[in-house]
């Protein structure tokens, strides 16, 4: 899994019920043919990136196909969950 590009989102809470801030990230990726997460319509995550004090976790994500937007039924492998993490964590810190 390679990341091309990303764009994000700081989610608004309009009521406070929510601790912390929120994100949405949509990360374009592009995968090889023989990963069984390959499409011809190319794949992008969909993710919600929370801050809490210290405490920053990736809580819900989706692997979207692009041209139809269906959901994708496939997990983080353990090494792209840290991959991704860390690439959220990154751009975050980089445009605060």
């Amino acid at each position: 899994m390679i990341i091309t590009d990303h764009t994000v989102e700081k989610l608004k809470d309009p009521f406070g019920l929510l601790p912390g801030d929120r994100y949405e990230f949509l990360i374009n990726i592009e995968v090889s043919e023989d990963d069984e997460l390959y499409s011809e319509n190319g794949v992008y995550i969909r993710l919600i990136f929370v801050i809490n004090n210290e405490i920053e976790k990736i809580t819900q994500y989706n692997f979207i196909e692009k041209e139809t937007n269906q959901h994708l039924d496939f997990e983080f492998e353990e090494e792209e969950e840290k991959m991704i993490f860390n690439y959220c964590k990154d751009n975050l810190h980089q445009e605060q």
